[in-house]
């Protein structure tokens, strides 16, 4: 089938695409981008962009059958990483515009932030922190800087589901893994060479 065994971006009309397919091209991920159900569903490994509206967003993976396709890779047991709206469209909810529900891969919501004195949106270059072992993050030390541009944070549900934390104001989820689901809420394609290497590990995880 199309798709098979490859590393297939999820096409839903809102993303940075060309900007995660470069950067996955320049690690050895031989990336396709594909809005194609039948695609997403025979890849090998799934990455899930986004840049915009949390409900926009669930509308059109809902309207073009890709949430349901998305659910059968990942029941599946098929890697995927989310990235930035990406990371926050696999919880349960997000509060952004009113109530919208996501794809409840992993429990819990989607907050805005209410800091003092700090800009809204949250944006540039900032630290992990609390990092936990996993095949992810090979090789990406406490402390690295990654790229961020988010006025939302997930909150899980189950804290064993966050694998690293940035401080904004106050801690937020900033990479999350629930089973071969993976999300960070930063974007990797900008962040560089640290960036490149969580590309290049998820790409290889089993």
């Amino acid at each position: 089938m199309p798709g098979g065994g490859s590393t297939v971006i999820v096409d839903y009309g809102m993303g940075n695409l060309r900007s995660v397919e470069k950067a996955l091209a320049a690690v050895g991920g031989h990336p396709i981008t594909s809005g194609d159900p039948e695609v997403v569903r025979s890849a090998g490994r799934l990455i899930l962009p986004g840049v915009g509206a949390f409900g926009d967003a669930m509308n059109n993976l809902r309207n073009h059958g890709l949430s349901e396709a998305v659910l059968e890779a990942v029941r599946s047991g098929r890697p995927l990483l989310g990235l930035c709206l990406g990371l926050q469209l696999l919880f349960d909810e997000s509060e952004e515009f009113g109530r919208h529900r996501g794809l409840g891969i992993i429990p819990g919501g989607v907050r805005r932030f209410a800091v003092t004195g700090l800009h809204v949106p949250h944006v540039g270059w900032n630290q992990i922190q609390g990092v936990r072992s996993d095949p992810l993050l090979e090789g990406v030390p406490e402390g690295a800087y990654f790229y961020f541009v988010h006025s939302y944070y997930v909150e899980p549900a189950d804290k064993a589901d966050q694998l690293a934390q940035t401080e904004y104001g106050h801690s937020f989820c900033s990479i999350a893994r629930r089973g071969t689901v993976w999300g960070a809420q930063f974007h990797p394609e900008k962040s560089q060479a640290m960036g490149k290497r969580l590309l290049s590990n998820f790409i290889r995880v089993e």
